[in-house]
């Protein structure tokens, strides 16, 4: 079978189960799809493909194509505007000069999301049948905003993704990824649980549960989580299409980028066995989201396949830089002036004006994601942090703090929200409710009071601060921290 036909299978594979899984994405599950529902008349964007197709065009235009984590830092500058996630982390780093692997790892709270591992199938497509290279490739890919299981799942993904187009044994196919990240790793042990549990019960809500018990995480991206459930479609699918997205989708959770991915090593496996019925709906037609900006894609995913052989047939040069020290830039520290406010409880909060005392410290933090030790604060006491930004013009803004402690936030002297204990989720997309604040703020210097209490029982009170554009969500690099009143 040609490498055309299994890379066009990829494609039609992903677009059909992303297609599913998008209308459910973030969904607790279990769900009980058999079919799109809603019914599309094209393939749904979505970003588990942009990227890729951003990475295609961005090497084509090249003479000597070369896979390097600094020509990605590029493109996500010039041409990607997705605020999600660690895609926004990672562009807030590029903008302050954090390079990769930095910007993977730097003040990064979603470092171990999905995000890499979803863009994993052009790494194959280029390096078919090599799965050392294919994950090789995926990892200057990924580091640019990930590290650890999150590179580590764009590594195992490209590997096995590679091995399929040689190999259709499901179980060599996932060994294949296996062997290329750390046999220790989390991601490799909840992979090595997914295979056991799979032969041994035949229930997939079994599997899924047990899947949750030991490897859930309050972050539905988490890629230790998720991909276990689109290997739990392929290998309960048992070589039905249908199945095997709609059991990866209807575990919930990533619904769309786990079912876009069982869908994709399907299809590199076996594209003739994808049914007309799935492809009926979404056609050929290639749809970009519009926050990849300043390419021209190609018109089909027939194109798209064209594309990308046309670039492995001039052999793409893998080229890791050298990995230099870290050195946090000033621009990623905040201080704050800092002391007790007691007595304070939450259950009363309307008896007292919480403020900071004169008494306070300077302290210093490296980054936006932050925490202090719960044993600093005190009994009936909330922990007081004033911070001060400016911004250069009027604009409308995003400001969120996002912690699962008991919160308190002021801004500019007057109340925004808090609330009593909760998840995170620092994004500007997706931050839980009563942590956040849309408002215009004036140009000039602007002053954030925050309260802080333990609530959850940890020894450490963790939260993530900033501001970000209320248009596009982008978080904001050209305001300055630390100025004076």
């Amino acid at each position: 079978m040609s490498d055309r036909k299994k890379i066009l299978g990829c494609w039609l594979g992903k677009a059909a189960g992303g297609t599913l899984g998008q209308p459910y994405e973030g969904c607790e599950g279990p769900l009980a799809l058999t079919f799109y529902d809603p019914v599309p008349t094209d393939m749904i964007p979505n970003d588990d493909l942009d990227l890729q197709v951003l990475w295609a065009c961005v090497l084509a235009k090249m003479e000597n194509p070369v896979i390097n984590r600094e020509i990605f830092a590029r493109a996500w500058l010039e041409h990607v505007e997705f605020c999600y996630d660690e895609y926004g982390f990672a562009i807030r780093n590029l903008h302050h000069g954090v390079m990769p692997p930095h910007s993977g790892v730097c003040d990064n709270w979603f470092k171990d999301g999905l995000g890499a591992a979803i863009r994993s199938e052009i790494w194959a497509c280029l390096a078919p049948g090599n799965p050392e290279l294919a994950a090789r490739y995926a990892r200057e890919d990924a580091c640019v905003d990930h590290t650890g299981d999150g590179i580590y799942a764009a590594q195992f993904l490209a590997a096995a993704e590679s091995m399929a187009f040689i190999e259709n044994d499901l179980i060599k196919i996932i060994n294949a990824g296996l062997s290329v990240i750390p046999a220790d790793s989390r991601l490799a042990r909840a992979i090595r649980d997914t295979v056991k549990w799979c032969e041994e019960c035949t229930d997939s809500l079994i599997v899924r549960s047990r899947i949750l018990d030991k490897w859930g995480s309050e972050n539905f991206t988490d890629a230790v989580m998720n991909l276990p459930f689109a290997l739990l479609g392929l290998l309960h699918g048992k070589g039905d299409f249908g199945a095997t997205v709609c059991i990866a989708c209807n575990c919930g959770k990533d619904a769309d980028c786990t079912a876009a991915t069982a869908g994709a090593l399907y299809g590199i496996i076996n594209p003739d066995g994808i049914p007309e019925k799935w492809l009926a709906y979404i056609g050929d037609r290639l749809l970009v989201s519009k926050e990849i900006v300043g390419i021209t894609p190609p018109e089909t995913l027939g194109e798209l396949c064209d594309m990308i052989m046309a670039i492995a047939d001039k052999k793409p040069m893998l080229q890791a830089p050298e990995t230099l020290p870290f050195h946090w830039p000033d621009t990623l520290k905040l201080q704050a002036e800092c002391a007790i406010f007691s007595p304070w409880f939450a259950a009363d909060e309307n008896r007292f004006s919480p403020c900071l005392p004169d008494n306070f410290i300077i302290r210093e933090f490296n980054g936006f994601h932050n925490s202090i030790n719960a044993d600093e604060v005190p009994l009936n006491s909330l922990y007081m942090m004033r911070f001060r930004f400016a911004i250069p013009e009027r604009k409308n803004v995003i400001v969120m703090f996002n912690s699962p402690e008991n919160t308190r936030v002021w801004i500019d002297g007057e109340y925004a929200f808090g609330r009593e204990g909760g998840r995170m989720a620092p994004s500007f997309h997706r931050y839980p409710l009563n942590q956040s604040k849309k408002l215009t703020l004036a140009a000039g210097v602007h002053e954030l009071l925050v309260g802080i209490a333990p609530i959850t029982g940890k020894d450490k009170l963790e939260w993530v601060i900033g501001v970000a554009d209320a248009a596009t969500r982008l978080w904001l690099t050209d305001i300055k921290w630390n100025v004076k009143k």
